[in-house]
């Protein structure tokens, strides 16, 4: 689904990412971890169209997209979601979900003055697929709550249900269980996996929390220093010499020397 070839993100003297190659494949769930300041979300930041690369290239299902822009990525079936989630906090979690699929006709002035049939239609359509999600998600409760009001975790949840208002092909999730209570964080778990089994979609994951990682994914890469340091599954990447050494400090350590 994704090859990134030999990608540079520079920032003056210092590189980002130096030179990563990956595969992300279709259908899968693979995880990005590394210690801080790998370079794990600036390479989703180029991948993503955020950021443009020093050098390098990233191609979609074949296609070259490096360098293209995220509006453009997003009706290629390419999503991401952030560490910080990004909601419209004055509107409800269900008019957050009707807000994400673009071309809508209220949008255009004519149709707004003389289509309102269409509008409607289409609004009721939208809120049908929104409640949907929310059910999917299993936050149908708070269709009618303010996003601004939700925890950090349900905005989180909400965040995920934007990419099911849309065509999503492959959705890179960034630092989704940070901030969410063990509880919630199940749940978001629970939903990416029924949303990869039932619906298809691909999914890379930047994660610290080890457990989830190992519950969700395989594979697991592993970046340091702006470079992928190994690949393999939760359990090889959990014995790798390699890896540990590189998160020295960071409880990997102790976690694989316990199992």
């Amino acid at each position: 689904m994704i090859a990134v070839e030999n990608l540079h993100k520079h920032f003056g003297g210092f590189h980002a990412v130096d030179g990563a190659t990956l595969e992300i494949a279709e259908g899968s769930i693979t995880g990005l971890i590394g210690p801080n300041g790998a370079g794990k979300t600036t390479l989703f930041n180029v991948v993503a169209g955020h950021l443009p690369p020093t050098s390098g290239k990233v191609m979609l299902a074949g296609e070259d997209i490096t360098g293209m822009a995220p509006h453009d990525l997003f009706h290629k079936g390419l999503l991401r979601t952030f560490q910080i989630a990004h909601e419209f906090s004055s509107m409800t979690a269900r008019e957050n979900l009707m807000m994400v699929p673009g071309g809508q006709s209220g949008e255009g002035l004519w149709t707004a003055w003389f289509g309102r049939g269409r509008i409607e239609r289409e609004e009721a359509e939208l809120r049908r697929k929104a409640d949907e999600v929310l059910d999917f998600l299993t936050i149908s409760h708070l269709a009618d709550e303010k996003a601004g009001n939700l925890s950090g975790g349900q905005k989180k949840l909400l965040e995920l249900g934007r990419t099911m208002m849309v065509e999503a092909k492959i959705v890179f999730l960034d630092e989704v269980g940070a901030g969410v209570n063990r509880t919630l964080l199940n749940t978001i778990g629970d939903a990416i996996i029924r949303l990869n089994k039932e619906r298809g979609y691909t999914f890379c994951v930047i994660e610290h929390d080890m457990d989830f990682i190992q519950r969700l994914c395989d594979p697991v890469i592993v970046m340091a220093e702006g470079k992928v340091l190994a690949e393999g599954s939760a359990d090889q990447i959990m014995k790798n010499e390699a890896v540990i050494e590189a998160y020295l400090g960071t409880g990997l350590k102790n976690k694989a020397q316990a199992g």
